[in-house]
This record gives C-alpha cells, sequence and structure tokens, in this order.
C-alpha cells in the first residue's frame, strides 16, 4: 500500500500537481488517495530518500525544490552510469544473461504493441537492472541503481505519453543490438543517448522542468515507429522491430 502511494505522490509532484516548497498534509493526502493516514506516512519517508520530499521542522514535509537544471546533473550522471554499465555488459554478459535480455526486449514489445503503460514501465526496469547487473562490477552497479531511484518517477512518468513508449522501444533495439554484438562502444553510445532522451521526455511533463541545457544531438528524440507495423516474431535486431516507420502514436489523459 505505501509503496502504490509513493508512485501517487511521485506523479503528482513530476506532474507540476505539488509546486515545490508546498505542504504535503498527511490528512489531505490520505483523503485523496482514499487511505489511511499510515501508508501515506511511510510513502512520505520513501520519497525523502529520493530527493523529491523534504522534512522540516515543524512544518512536516514538503515538496523539494529541485529545478531543471538539478534534474539536468541528474540524468547526465545516470547517462554516463549506465552507459558505463552497458560498456561492460557488452562484453561481460553471460549466454544466460542475454537470454533473459533478449526475452525482455521481445515482452517490451508486445507491452509497446498493447499500449500497456503500466506493463512497459515493469518491462523497462527489469531490462535496465538486467543490462546493469551485466556489467559484473558491484560497486558501478550500486552507484547507478542508487542514483536511478532518484530519477525514477520521471523515468516512469514519461510513458504517461504512449508515443514516448515507442520511441523508448526503438532506442532498446539500438541498445540490444549492441550488447548482443558484444560491441562495448555501441552500446555505451546508444545507452547514453537514450537515458538524453529520457531527459528530453522528462521536459514535456511539466514547466518547471523545461531542460535548463541545449537540446543534445543524437539523442534519438526524433525516432517514431508504427505499433501496427511492427512484425509479430522474436525480436533480434533494431532493424527487424520496424525501426523506421512512424505514425504518431494516440495521447493517454492523465
Amino acid at each position: 500500500m505505501a509503496d502504490e502511494v509513493c508512485r501517487q505522490i511521485a506523479d503528482e509532484i513530476v506532474l507540476g500537481r505539488f509546486e515545490p516548497g508546498s505542504r504535503l498534509d498527511e490528512a489531505m493526502l490520505a483523503n485523496r488517495f482514499g487511505v489511511s493516514r499510515t501508508p501515506v506516512r511511510e510513502a512520505l519517508k520513501q520519497l525523502v530518500s529520493t530527493g523529491l520530499v523534504g522534512y522540516r521542522p515543524n512544518r512536516g514535509s514538503v515538496v523539494a525544490s529541485l529545478d531543471a537544471a538539478q534534474l539536468d546533473s541528474m540524468f547526465e550522471a545516470i547517462g554516463e552510469l549506465e552507459a558505463a554499465c552497458a560498456r561492460h555488459a557488452a562484453l561481460r554478459m553471460t549466454e544466460s544473461e542475454r537470454e533473459t535480455l533478449r526475452s525482455l526486449h521481445a515482452r517490451g514489445r508486445q507491452a509497446m504493441q498493447a499500449r500497456d503503460l503500466d506493463g512497459y514501465d515493469a518491462l523497462n526496469l527489469e531490462l535496465h537492472v538486467t543490462i546493469l547487473q551485466g556489467a559484473h562490477n558491484a560497486v558501478l552497479t550500486e552507484t547507478a541503481v542508487s542514483l536511478r531511484q532518484r530519477v525514477a518517477p520521471f523515468r516512469r512518468t514519461q510513458f504517461r505519453n504512449l508515443e514516448r513508449i515507442g520511441e523508448s522501444f526503438v532506442e532498446h533495439c539500438a541498445i540490444v543490438d549492441a550488447l548482443l554484438a558484444h560491441d562495448a562502444a555501441s552500446a555505451y553510445r546508444e545507452m547514453r543517448n537514450h537515458l538524453l532522451s529520457a531527459r528530453g521526455a522528462a521536459s514535456q511533463l511539466a514547466p518547471a522542468w523545461s531542460s535548463a541545457a541545449p537540446a543534445q544531438a543524437g539523442d534519438g528524440a526524433d525516432c517514431r515507429i508504427r505499433t501496427d507495423d511492427l512484425p509479430h516474431r522474436p525480436v533480434e535486431s533494431a532493424a527487424e522491430s520496424g525501426h523506421d516507420a512512424r505514425i504518431p502514436l494516440r495521447q493517454k489523459s492523465s
């Protein structure tokens, strides 16, 4: 229960419905989400650890004053960390891990075609964790996972835009191809570009997150795919995944 409330509060913050510096009253939140104050209290504690919420004596929990420049820095850092993990994973993943990667990628395509936001988000997380673990560097993986938790609400909420799910899948195609080909340089580049695209998608969630940095070239932000045209067979390469087909996907209301 507390985890679900945590996700709901985080989404409200990311979507700009709770402004930076505003007080998060436990009773108000419990009424808003139809729960008791206990899961709300636990959820707020979790959010403090992510940096989305702060705690002030005599005032309680408040929305953290996170700005676009800070978000730029976090995405830049996690992009470098996950890219480094991908580079190592390209050379170090076991065959069993590569099979898991293939399966997750194929299931991700199915979730995308079904326009299943929650399903795609869960598979996206599994795929990234598989790559992080595939680096076989405990220190690097632990550091990446820790920072990933701080930007997780932004990475999850971007999938409210169904078009972004299609873009994300195309980017996954390039990453998976590189990993399966043992191409460390391409794996690093494609993963870094993928995280830059995620940062760009976060800019669309609320005005407060509009990027403070210049647009990055090669971030994959212009990729579009047509889900109906994707072949219905296991994914082996980006080329086989309908990489170049384009149509706008329907927007899902918030």
